[in-house]
């Protein structure tokens, strides 16, 4: 099956998220724009991920719980997950390996969890904008042993990115394929150390009007997460 997907999106609550960024209409603006496959991945929370996930059933989409993952050395790695049981005991281990102070609304921006129809359930209290204590070359054997893949996010950007903060890809770290932005120079790929790297392209949307239509298409045998986890632990091929 052909599918559009994006696996990089951010909610309200992100504390760089917009306040519209609501699981609900987060994933009816998917649905507007022709994705069938998509992710929620909150920096160092699955906390809205049941919401998004059932709203996003509402309106006929595959949708997989994750985080954006940001590591000791400040590299953002998505990391996705078969369902919320998985993702919810990845987000108590990545909880004990943040910074232990408070968010601050007013300097970083309010952390709203909500359910799937906009109901409030509360404000996240801890400070999601820092990085956690795991470094980058274990992020990828963490997500695999909750049952998860994982890549580095936006690696064309010049911050919080692997190229921008360590300078090369390394196959060491364990990662199947890449992240790069929608408007990523094409001579990117050119590198030497990027050769045999499958890039995709997520929008990395922190607001409803930076959910891009289809754009991107992966192939797979059924419409379910474990089949699109596949899918990215092969590189972004096809199984044959």
């Amino acid at each position: 099956m052909r599918l559009a997907f994006d696996l990089h999106m951010h909610s309200c609550l992100s504390p760089c998220g917009g306040e519209e960024n609501t699981p609900a209409d987060l994933a009816a603006m998917c649905a507007l724009a022709g994705l069938q496959v998509v992710a929620l991945t909150d920096h160092n929370t699955v906390g809205n991920c049941p919401g998004f996930c059932s709203a996003a059933r509402r309106n006929g989409l595959l949708a997989l719980p994750g985080m954006e993952l940001c590591t000791r050395e400040e590299v953002h790695v998505v990391c996705l997950f078969p369902d919320l049981d998985s993702a919810f005991a990845f987000d108590k281990y990545v909880r004990g390996k943040l910074l232990p102070i408070p968010n601050d609304p007013e300097t970083f921006g309010p952390q709203t969890l909500m359910d799937d129809r906009d109901g409030v359930l509360g404000e996240e209290t801890a400070f999601l904008a820092g990085a956690a204590d795991i470094g980058v070359y274990d992020a990828a054997a963490l997500a695999s042993a909750y049952g998860g893949v994982a890549f580095p996010a936006h690696i064309d950007r010049p911050s919080f990115s692997l190229l921008g903060n360590l300078g090369f890809w390394d196959w060491g770290m364990g990662f199947p394929l890449a992240e790069v932005s929608l408007r990523c120079p094409p001579e990117l790929s050119e590198r030497p150390d990027l050769k045999g790297v499958r890039l995709i392209q997520n929008c990395d949307a922190h607001y409803l009007s930076q959910v891009p239509d289809a754009h991107q298409y992966l192939e797979v045998p059924e419409v379910t997460p474990g089949a699109v986890l596949e899918w990215l632990r092969l590189g972004g091929r096809d199984k044959r």
